[in-house]
């Protein structure tokens, strides 16, 4: 029988039953999940700390709002992957249960914190893009600097107090509630409420964006019509192409990655779990650290403006490395080696 179901809730609250949330039994899961994380935290981190570099190293790029928003999401993707990584192996593929619970749900804090601000900072993105193409022409004086970093400031610390929420006493120990079958210490109605925080925000993203698919589609079909200046005609219906193209990649990717995590915690709300769903959730918990490895793909690389500060930093990388061959003190070396023959 499940030790998880065996027990009270009072008892849920001791560390001694923090073994029944350890899902993962054979050494192949173990590996597989920290293979998982290695390479999706490392690939992350050097993704979104290039885009950081890329962004703030231009004068151009760091003064613009959206650039803004795309600096919050690398930075909340960062520590996403940093905290989600030491923590998440820690637990699931060392079994090290030598801490507090206040130490255990500050961890699940700033997993909480970080992966709410990369949705948040992709809700700021999304309408962002969405007042630029539906009042293009108010723009400028909607969305200015000041107003962005409000933005981002009120998010961030939205994000960090839902988060800590747990920690502050809305746990299932200090109540003693109902505690998920999915987290050590977390009380199901708190669980309920992170996941509607959660699901509004992606309807907000998935709202904005649908508006931008159609409206940009609309561009399409209106260009398609008219047959005047048919130089800027293809140029138009090129940039709008893909921008329709990037943002059904935009969708699949957020929905695909964070469906399965969202899927099997409002089951588990709902219903109990088994061994083998908890670990499908070990699992599935790497899809979300797998779309912030995507995200700068996405929305930073695909930039023109990006891309060619990308471009300027590897071709600077490349004269770096050709330049001790070049060097003065080779040049003469070689010159008297010349006069010595």
């Amino acid at each position: 029988m499940d030790i998880c179901k065996i027990h009270e809730n009072a008892s849920k609250c001791s560390m001694n039953t923090m073994e029944c949330f350890m899902v993962l039994s054979t050494q192949a899961q173990k590996i597989s999940i920290a293979t998982l994380c290695g390479l999706f935290g490392t690939l992350c981190i050097f993704e979104n700390s290039l885009v950081l570099y890329l962004i703030f190293s231009s004068p151009g790029t760091r003064k613009k709002p959206s650039y803004l928003f795309i600096s919050s999401l690398a930075l909340a993707d960062i520590l996403a992957s940093i905290i989600f990584v030491c923590s998440f192996v820690n637990f699931h593929v060392f079994n090290e249960t030598d801490f507090s619970k206040e130490m255990f749900l500050l961890q699940l804090g700033g997993v909480n914190t970080s992966f709410s601000a990369s949705l948040s900072s992709l809700l700021l993105t999304a309408l962002d893009r969405y007042i630029s193409i539906s009042r293009p022409s108010e723009y400028k004086l909607l969305m200015t600097r000041k107003r962005a970093w409000i933005a981002l400031g009120m998010l961030w610390v939205a994000c960090a107090t839902i988060a800590s929420l747990p920690l502050l006493g809305w746990n299932c120990c200090t109540l003693n509630s109902t505690c998920s079958e999915l987290f050590p210490f977390v009380d199901d109605s708190y669980l309920s409420s992170w996941i509607c925080f959660i699901m509004v925000m992606l309807g907000c993203i998935i709202y904005a964006y649908a508006h931008v698919l159609w409206r940009a589609r609309q561009h399409v079909a209106y260009m398609e019509k008219r047959q005047v200046q048919l130089g800027k005609q293809n140029t138009r219906m090129r940039m709008d192409v893909m921008l329709a193209k990037t943002l059904v990649m935009v969708l699949t990717v957020l929905v695909l990655c964070w469906s399965p995590v969202l899927v099997l915690m409002i089951y588990s709300i709902f219903a109990g779990l088994s061994n083998h769903l908890r670990k499908v959730f070990a699992f599935c918990s790497t899809l979300c650290l797998l779309n912030s490895m995507v995200n700068p793909i996405i929305y930073a690389l695909r930039s023109k403006e990006l891309y060619s500060s990308l471009r300027m930093v590897f071709s600077r990388f490349r004269r770096h490395l050709k330049a001790p061959e070049e060097s003065p003190e080779a040049e003469s070396t070689h010159k008297s080696s010349m006069i010595e023959t």
